[in-house]
């Protein structure tokens, strides 16, 4: 495969080593390699001297395993191992116990305990939609707030769709101004004998309706829940905002990772397209695991005719030149230069040397002839889905990253991508 002239290359050294680049976010549909991606991308900022912590959300715990690290959880941990004078910190998020500090840290400890106690919390914080990616983005709010690294590096969640980590502020203000929310604060915020009178009205017109389907005790619990929270509401808002808008700022840059596929590469489109309606700043595209061929010369159209012709005897490989096939077809099965036959051997009886169940030299070649062929038309149907996004997006740099020929598991394979994702050459030679 060969890269477009007309796509500007993605330049990723002088990205990773400008300092006014703080965050780095990998986005992208699921299966394309964004976590191996982020951790390559902060194993390489860091050896060239930034201070890196690498965040990932990903729940198969591939980063832990490639930095020789047993476990990540909340807290960064350092990486050791790094080639280089910076430093490379790695986290996974805990979606719980980031939802946890947050109660912890923005109520009074008997409302911190009420809240952590109450039964729909803990159900919200474990799993509710929406709530991983918003908790992704408070996590990163936090990271930044500390100004203890030079660059962050974001792995997006694996959600059904890579949008969902840019929608989790605002689905999160809908909840929270919700009308079903607003009811359940209203006997809270009016207080006195108004209140009991809305409470009384208000709940009884739900418990004929919502109480039926979802049960008394739950609504009581939501408005346990949402009496206690009502000071921290605001907050939640403050803080979505505040990342949303750091996420638009000129220090941070986005990647989207797709692979040369058709769906991923649809996928990729309509990010790159929702980004620039956001407005947030797109430092290009990353390729991933495109393949390459060392022999691209040779079509695939070719290299099929050979090998039939090598399965169907037209070509023979002998000393003797075009008269090979004649020859070999003649009566005698010699020709004049040939050897004489061993005494009692007929003409074509091998010797014992031979073994007839090995494939031949001829059906070797047929065989690596097909598997060739194979493999361009593979890097021909990868080449088409990816000129069709460079003609709908020729103003987004792009760099190709050649298929490995296994599975990344250490700090010298992330090494390996580094150098993949920085030189942004054509996969020639590719596994």
């Amino acid at each position: 495969m060969t890269v477009d002239p007309a796509a500007a290359p993605l330049e990723v050294d002088p990205l990773l080593d400008d300092p006014e680049t703080r965050i780095i976010v990998c986005c992208g549909s699921g299966g394309v390699g964004k976590t191996t991606t982020a951790a390559a991308l902060g194993v390489r900022a860091a050896e060239r001297g930034r201070k890196v912590v690498v965040l990932t959300i990903d729940p198969a715990r591939r980063l832990a395993q490639s930095m020789g690290i047993d476990s990540l959880d909340n807290t960064p941990r350092q990486v050791k191992g790094i080639e280089g004078p910076g430093e490379l910190h790695a986290m996974m998020l805990d979606m719980k116990r980031t939802f946890d500090e947050i109660v912890e840290a923005h109520a009074d400890q008997e409302r911190a305990r009420a809240i952590l106690e109450n039964p729909f919390y803990q159900s919200l914080s474990a799993g509710f939609a929406g709530t991983q990616e918003y908790m992704a983005m408070e996590k990163l709010g936090q990271l930044r707030a500390r100004e203890e690294w030079d660059l962050i590096v974001v792995d997006t969640p694996p959600s059904r769709s890579a949008l969902d980590f840019l929608d989790a502020p605002k689905r999160l203000g809908s909840f929270l101004d919700g009308k079903f929310i607003r009811l359940l604060m209203a006997p809270a915020k009016m207080g006195g004998r108004a209140g009991m009178k809305f409470l009384n009205v208000g709940m009884s017109m739900m418990t004929g309706t919502l109480g039926k389907l979802l049960g008394g005790q739950f609504l009581r619990d939501v408005q346990t829940f949402v009496a206690a929270m009502d000071t921290m509401f605001g907050g939640f808002r403050t803080r979505a905002d505040a990342t949303y808008r750091l996420l638009q700022a000129p220090g941070t840059a986005f990647l989207v990772v797709a692979a040369p596929e058709r769906d991923a590469l649809r996928e990729a489109a309509y990010f790159v397209e929702r980004l620039a309606a956001e407005e947030m700043p797109l430092a290009g595209l990353v390729l991933n695991r495109v393949h390459g061929s060392g022999a691209a010369r040779l079509s695939a159209e070719r290299a099929r005719a050979a090998a039939e012709n090598l399965e169907e005897g037209r070509i023979v490989d002998q000393g003797h030149g075009k008269n090979g096939v004649r020859e070999a077809a003649s009566p005698a099965g010699s020709s004049p230069d040939s050897p004489d036959p061993v005494p009692g051997q007929l003409p074509h009886q091998e010797t014992e040397s031979q073994t007839p169940e090995q494939p031949s030299v001829n059906q070797l070649t047929a065989g690596l002839l097909r598997l060739h062929a194979e493999r361009m038309q593979v890097l021909k149907r990868e080449q088409r889905t990816r000129d069709r996004f460079t003609a709908l997006h020729p103003e987004v740099p792009v760099t190709e990253v050649a298929a490995l020929p296994g599975d990344v598991h250490d700090l010298a394979g992330l090494r390996a991508i580094g150098d993949r994702l920085a030189g942004g050459s054509p996969a020639t030679g590719a596994a």
